[in-house]
C-alpha cells in the first residue's frame, strides 16, 4: 500500500484573521453551551440557571453570560422592581445555536462509551489519569 501524498500544512492554516477565532461557543466550553439550552424555552433569572449549573461556580456563571451578552447570543434585561429583578434570554443569533449545540450533544451520546473507553486505554498504558480533559454527559 503506498502512503498517501499530502500537501504540508499551510503556516496560515489558523489566521488571526480567521472568521472562525471568533466562535463564541468554542470545543470544551460546556458552560456556554449549558447557559444557551437552559435559556431555550424563554428567560431565566441568575438563581433559575444556577439549578441546573450548580457544579459551575457563581463566578464562573457570572463571567459565560457577560461573554454571551458581549458576543450577542444573550440579551440582559434589568427591571425597574424592588429588589431589581434581571433576566437572561437568548437573542435570535444565540438561538441559531440549539441545533448545533444539539448536534454535539447527539455525537456525545453515541460516542461516549468509545471516549471512556479510549481514556482508560491511555490511563492503563501511560499511567496517567485525567488529563485536564472532563467528560459531561449535561447539559
Amino acid at each position: 500500500m503506498e502512503p498517501l501524498s499530502m500537501e504540508p500544512l499551510s503556516p496560515d492554516m489558523f489566521h488571526p484573521a480567521c472568521p472562525s477565532g471568533a466562535m463564541p461557543i468554542r470545543i470544551g466550553d460546556k458552560w456556554a453551551a449549558m447557559v444557551i439550552v437552559c435559556l431555550e424555552q424563554g428567560p431565566r433569572r441568575f438563581s433559575e440557571l444556577r439549578v441546573p449549573m450548580h457544579v459551575a461556580t457563581p463566578k464562573v456563571l457570572t463571567q459565560t453570560l457577560r461573554a454571551l451578552e458581549r458576543d450577542g447570543m444573550i440579551t440582559r434585561t434589568i427591571h425597574a422592581e424592588v429588589p431589581p429583578r434581571v433576566e437572561y434570554e437568548l437573542t435570535s443569533l444565540g438561538r441559531s445555536l440549539l441545533d448545533l449545540i444539539a448536534a454535539g450533544r447527539r455525537w456525545a451520546d453515541e460516542h461516549l462509551p468509545s471516549l471512556l473507553a479510549a481514556r482508560n486505554s491511555y490511563a492503563e498504558r501511560t499511567g496517567v489519569v485525567g488529563g485536564g480533559g472532563s467528560v459531561s454527559t449535561g447539559p
